[in-house]
């Protein structure tokens, strides 16, 4: 998979979306017809046993919406479904891989530089010992002759 996202994952995640939209409005509609309604109290019955479908089923449709675009945005081993560390590191390298390039972004704004090249280091190879030493050091670390 790489650094890209399938097309299948894609729908599933907008799938999802769209799963958690339609429940949100359902569940909100609860309250919205609730304060259109307040103190009619006519067929109160039915409003009520539809307000509760519309309630439990915005809800329900919220906990399915959330499951399948997690499962499309991570993918199936990514979210924890499939339990396999190769794939799951295959199917979040892209989230991985923009934490790297925001976190990088973010140090660049900052002025940050972690030292990505290493100094030169220059040692000092002792003639009694062959050990090598660091460039400022006037004893051998190894045997302690003079450098």
């Amino acid at each position: 998979m790489g650094r890209t996202i399938s097309e299948g994952r894609k729908a599933a995640f907008y799938l999802g979306l769209a799963l958690m939209m339609a429940g949100g409005l359902l569940f909100i509609s609860v309250f919205i017809t609730g304060a259109l309604h307040f103190g009619d109290f006519g067929n109160f019955e039915a409003n009520a046993r539809s307000s509760m479908l519309r309630g439990f089923g915005g809800m329900a449709l919220l906990i399915v919406g959330a499951i399948v675009r997690g499962v499309g945005a991570r993918g199936l081993a990514g979210s924890g479904m499939v339990l396999d560390p190769e794939q799951a590191r295959r199917d979040l390298e892209p989230y991985s891989r923009m934490a790297g390039g925001m976190m990088k972004d973010a140090l660049g704004e900052a002025r940050l530089d972690l030292g990505g090249k290493p100094e030169r280091v220059v040692m000092v190879k002792c003639p009694a010992c062959g050990r090598l030493n660091e460039e400022d050091s006037r004893f051998c670390q190894e045997c302690g002759s003079k450098i």
